[in-house]
């Protein structure tokens, strides 16, 4: 086989595996948009192009439901957890990397072995934390939470990537005098937009779809996240309404989509370099 014709053959077969994947992360989302424009409340009758599309299901979102209050709980609670993400695993991330004091590298262990965790292992003791601190049924416990969360794996993917930032540049700027803060946000922070730009997006959309949480530390209806208050939606047995939740679900997609293309440019680079092993 001459090597024009392999290279054709390679080239066909990636084509083909892009194609199939995407057409497997495509087509459910197609079905929800065409069941969130399908008329009546049952998905037995919703096909993925509606002969019969009504936007009734989005009037309906806003005009009968508390949609709008969720979504501006889910909004507030995810921001806070993004902003705050990046800030306490920028810094640890920056620490792990350039520094060496004792308990480093068994305080690396414990964040690898913390991620292998998932946190709902963990809701009954925070639950009970919660309730004795006084902030069960409060959107800060669950920023707490999603904060101390995210910091084990995103440090080790932070770390990562400060491990690939030439120590000569911090060497430099202390000979002229910079203190370590002035060299991490002067210096190391500007050239590590690409992974916070990463740990934000990711940040950001853990919230959205986590309900486990949710759903143990918030009790009150004014207080809800939009997973809980959409799932109430199909937990009736006898009111189930999936076109709502279908219609529900594509406005979920906004605001992620609008921080990933705000994002986008940083993120091939802030992935890969992430990846490097420290």
């Amino acid at each position: 086989m001459s090597i024009k014709r392999a290279k054709y053959i390679r080239l066909t077969l990636s084509y083909l595996v892009l194609m199939v994947a995407i057409a497997i992360v495509v087509y459910p989302v197609l079905w929800v948009v065409g069941s969130s424009l399908n008329p009546g409340n049952s998905l037995s009758s919703s096909t993925i192009i509606p002969t019969n599309a009504t936007l009734d299901h989005y009037k309906k979102l806003f005009a009968e439901t508390e949609y709008l209050t969720w979504y501006w709980n889910t909004l507030k609670i995810c921001f806070c957890t993004m902003v705050l993400s990046v800030i306490f695993i920028g810094l640890t991330g920056y620490a792990f990397s350039r520094y060496r004091f004792i308990g480093r590298k068994n305080g690396l262990m414990t964040f690898l072995i913390l991620q292998m965790i998932p946190q709902f292992v963990a809701i009954l003791a925070i639950y009970i934390l919660a309730n004795q601190v006084g902030l069960l049924d409060t959107h800060l416990a669950l920023i707490l939470v999603y904060v101390g969360g995210s910091i084990p794996m995103n440090t080790w993917l932070a770390k990562g990537y400060y491990d690939t930032i030439p120590k000569e540049l911090d060497e430099s700027a202390r000979i002229d005098g910079a203190g370590h803060f002035r060299i991490f946000w002067q210096i190391i922070l500007p050239l590590s937009k690409p992974i916070l730009a990463v740990i934000a997006l990711f940040t950001f959309i853990g919230p959205f779809g986590d309900f486990i949480l949710a759903s143990i530390l918030i009790s009150s209806d004014e207080k809800q996240t939009l997973a809980v208050g959409l799932f109430n939606m199909i937990s009736n047995k006898f009111g189930n309404n999936f076109t709502l939740f279908a219609a529900g679900s594509v406005l979920v997609a906004i605001p992620i989509g609008l921080l990933f293309l705000s994002l986008q440019r940083f993120f091939i680079s802030g992935l890969t370099a992430g990846g490097t092993k420290g």
